[in-house]
């Protein structure tokens, strides 16, 4: 959960909680003082959470106990550079690395979770970035979405392609098919 966006990525802060909804429909609540929850994944063998509160401008990993739905041992594992900006919406590949979303970073970084280093960047014709996901007949396309909220006249004459959404081809990885929900 997070506060009502005064604007777009404006919020009062640390209004929100990170919450975890269980197969038998009950609800956990992990922590808060969340501003902006955004990109979640989970390591190949499920043994990592990957989570982003946007307004951290980090992405942080937990341990994650796959039959508890339990998290522990917060750890930042990647700390957005400036020309990044804010982390956004978050997939990871077929390797076990990261792709983010970075919002007003017009690009979409990928991230190796094991020595916290950005590996390979895509840039894109415009700032606001938001989120990126794999797809396609075998899941080597990338897609990722983008925002034209709080552009004004200007702006978007510069940038006619915000609130598009782009297909990226020849990356070298692929995705992996999305998890179900077990409940």
């Amino acid at each position: 959960t997070m506060a009502q966006e005064l604007q777009p990525a404006v919020v009062e802060r640390k209004q929100g909680s990170l919450f975890t909804l269980l197969a038998d429909h009950s609800v956990v609540k992990h922590f808060d003082q969340v501003d902006i929850s955004n990109g979640m994944d989970w390591s190949l063998d499920h043994k990592t959470f990957f989570y982003i509160d946007s307004l951290s401008y980090s992405v942080d990993a937990f341990d994650y106990d796959v039959a508890t739905a339990n998290i522990s041992n917060r750890r930042s594992l990647y700390s957005m550079g400036k020309e990044e900006c804010i982390p956004d919406g978050m997939c990871i590949d077929a390797e076990g690395k990261l792709w983010i979303a970075c919002y007003n970073g017009g690009r979409v970084i990928r991230i190796d979770p094991e020595t916290g280093k950005n590996i390979q960047t895509v840039k894109f014709p415009v700032d606001k970035i938001t989120s990126c996901c794999f797809g396609g007949k075998d899941y080597t396309e990338m897609y990722v979405t983008s925002a034209s909220d709080g552009m004004d006249d200007q702006w978007r004459a510069r940038q006619p392609q915000s609130g598009s959404i782009f297909k990226i081809t020849g990356l070298g990885v692929k995705g992996i098919p999305p998890y179900a929900f077990a409940g």
